[in-house]
């Protein structure tokens, strides 16, 4: 699909529904319950005060001067980012437009500010050239870099842009907060020959989670994320504007350099480059290892990415495990505690800082009582009967939290994340009998169709409810519609003109990018997924059990059910067995070879690389039947990210 074509297609499915949908109709339901946070209504935004600017203030503070350099480019000539594709959001002077939420066009507006920021004495930020800031805190020497970005190219022209300002001063230490991309990716950008004897910190157990998510379900990923990004969306009033936690993500070059030093313990205290840091450990909070640091000398602290201005997910719609909303709560109780008369600014690895000890208190106060919140009413509503749907459908927010900004479900959702925490303790099944064996979508889908009357049928009875203001129960119609005929166009069209103003009342970004996305596919078909983001150093990080695991999880069971395969992986000193039976590839290591294996291959890790990417076996030295590694690799299944979403 071309750019004009991209550019089009919110029009195409406005204009589609124009004779059905009446423009002054509202986007959802009146429900039993009032509007949860976050959910997309064009009336629940209201009573939010938006005579208060303070944000506006906050975002601006300490501005030095901006990334003027034009696109920033990978080495084959792609665009990593674009500092002038949100401009239409930082020149932006009137009153928002009618395709965007309020709330989430004023959210969009400060996260457009784009450039270097003193945040206090020796500390400043880089914010808006990518879905993250980096920090960087002036040492005696030189300089501690906190959180890189995604992407070398961004943070080169980062890094760069601090440098214009402050001089050419070395990296002496770089920090990453917690294992998501968007806080190392860009390491190399930083430190482009490695570490050279520059000391890299990160919390215990980062690189365990930093190779292991994007191993196993890292394709599906991928391709929820095209949605939950927005990636394939025009970045205008009417398309992408942004995704509530930053603009987006960078589409560069993504590195991982090893940290030569872990983060253990909360309390735990470093020295570098003569600037003292005080760490406090967050697992399974925003990310299943993250930590905090206090810079007690500079009266700062860095709340990485446990406090931030919006709620935050306790599942990420483009999948991952499910977070610990009550223990989030706990660690920022403990974080008040830490920062009560010891730190003067608050800044974390997205957004704007926090100035002042009694705001940087109200606000992890706030943010506390929003996780516990959730979390508590969800548990004490699941111990009356409901389940995650009904819950998300009744529970609200205290009116004092729910009019907090900060608190604004612009990345995470109140909806979404009650049914995270009914997950947790529940798991997918609400125990009803009738859920327990539903149809798969296109066979429930048919038989929907056939009920209500054929696809005619369906079609006007969307359109009715439409007409009503019932959005929802709309688009689950033109749902069935679809799955049940694929072909057909006008159902299609007029699914996709629902989701478009679904997603233009939606106050929450992620939202508002899977219904657009969803317009945009069933209109033109699915558009390429983002890059993946398991580059050359990703894989090299992997454990060759880590390697192993990634191959059973593409074995095509059926097909490989009456192999019965035995290899030995020899590398270095250690003897990988790898041993395939009824459809499932197991491992053991020792020290010793396996004299009942069919095929023994010695080899690097390197090598193993090179044939797992498929460039052959050249170097490696078999013994044994060598058909065996053949017929491996002819059961194993190769991803495809580019599946359907919202067709069969």
């Amino acid at each position: 699909m071309n750019p004009m074509n991209r550019r089009g297609f919110v029009a195409a499915a406005a204009g589609a529904a124009a004779a059905t949908v009446p423009v002054n109709a509202q986007a959802s339901a009146a429900s039993p319950g009032p509007t949860p946070a976050g959910t997309p209504s064009p009336t629940h935004t209201g009573g939010l005060p938006y005579d208060d600017l303070g944000d506006f203030a906050d975002a601006d503070r300490g501005f030095v001067r901006a990334y003027t350099g034009g696109p920033i480019t990978t080495p084959s000539g792609g665009t990593a980012w674009d500092p002038d594709a949100y401009r239409f959001l930082t020149d932006a002077t009137e009153a928002p437009p009618a395709t965007v939420d309020p709330s989430l066009w004023r959210q969009a507006r400060l996260l457009s500010r784009q450039g270097l920021y003193e945040v206090t004495d020796r500390i400043y930020q880089v914010r808006g050239l990518d879905l993250s800031n980096m920090t960087v805190v002036e040492g005696d020497t030189g300089i501690i870099v906190i959180d890189p970005l995604t992407s070398a190219e961004t943070a080169a022209a980062a890094l760069g842009l601090y440098r214009a300002h402050r001089g050419n001063r070395p990296v002496k230490a770089m920090i990453y907060t917690h294992p998501h991309v968007d806080h190392f990716g860009g390491c190399r950008g930083v430190l482009p020959d490695g570490t050279d004897g520059v000391p890299v910190l990160a919390p215990r157990g980062f690189m365990e989670h930093a190779v292991s998510e994007n191993v196993y379900a890292g394709p599906a990923m991928s391709r929820r994320a095209g949605y939950m990004y927005g990636t394939s969306l025009p970045t205008d009033a009417a398309g992408q504007v942004g995704c509530g936690l930053g603009l987006a993500v960078s589409t560069g070059t993504i590195g991982l350099i090893p940290p030569t030093r872990y983060i253990e313990t909360t309390g735990q205290e470093v020295t570098l480059d003569g600037v003292r840091i005080r760490f406090q450990m967050t697992p399974g909070t925003e990310c299943q290892e993250e930590m905090n640091l206090l810079l007690p000398d500079l009266r700062a602290v860095c709340m990485a990415e446990n406090a931030t201005h919006t709620m935050h997910n306790i599942l990420t719609l483009r999948g991952a495990q499910v977070r610990d909303a009550h223990a989030w709560a706990g660690y920022l109780t403990e974080s008040i505690g830490l920062c009560t008369d010891a730190a003067d600014v608050a800044f974390a690895s997205h957004h704007w800082p926090t100035w002042g000890n009694e705001n940087i208190v109200a606000l992890l106060t706030r943010q506390r009582d929003l996780y516990g919140y959730l979390h508590d009413q969800t548990v004490r509503l699941i111990n009356k009967g409901l389940n995650g749907a009904e819950i998300a459908e009744s529970l609200r927010l205290p009116p004092q939290l729910e009019r907090v900004w900060a608190n604004r479900g612009y990345y995470g959702s109140l909806s979404h994340n009650v049914k995270a925490v009914y997950q947790r303790y529940m798991g997918w099944f609400d125990a009803n009998p009738a859920h327990l064996w539903e149809h798969p979508p296109a066979e429930e889908a048919r038989r929907w169709v056939e009920t209500l009357g054929g696809q005619a049928a369906v079609r006007e009875r969307a359109r009715h409810y439409s007409r009503r203001g019932d959005l929802r129960f709309a688009v689950t119609l033109l749902n069935h519609a679809v799955f049940n005929d694929p072909a057909d166009s006008r159902a299609k069209r007029q699914l996709a003109a629902l989701y478009v103003r679904l997603g233009r009342a939606a106050e929450n970004a992620v939202w508002r990018n899977f219904y657009l996305t969803g317009a945009q596919e069933l209109l033109h078909g699915a558009e390429p997924v983002p890059k993946p983001t398991t580059g050359p150093d990703l894989r090299r990080a992997l454990t060759v059990g880590q390697l192993i695991d990634g191959l059973a999880v593409r074995v095509d069971g059926p097909r490989a059910w009456s192999l019965r395969l035995a290899i030995d992986w020899q590398i270095g000193d250690v003897y990988w067995h790898l041993r395939l039976a009824n459809g499932v590839l197991t491992w053991t290591s020792d020290a010793s070879p396996d004299p009942g294996s069919g095929l023994t291959m010695a080899m690097t890790k390197s090598q193993l690389l090179t044939l797992l990417a498929g460039k052959g076996t050249d170097g490696i030295t078999m013994r044994g039947d060598d058909a065996q590694l053949a017929q491996l690799l002819s059961v194993l299944e190769t991803p495809d990210p580019g599946f359907p979403v919202v067709t069969p």
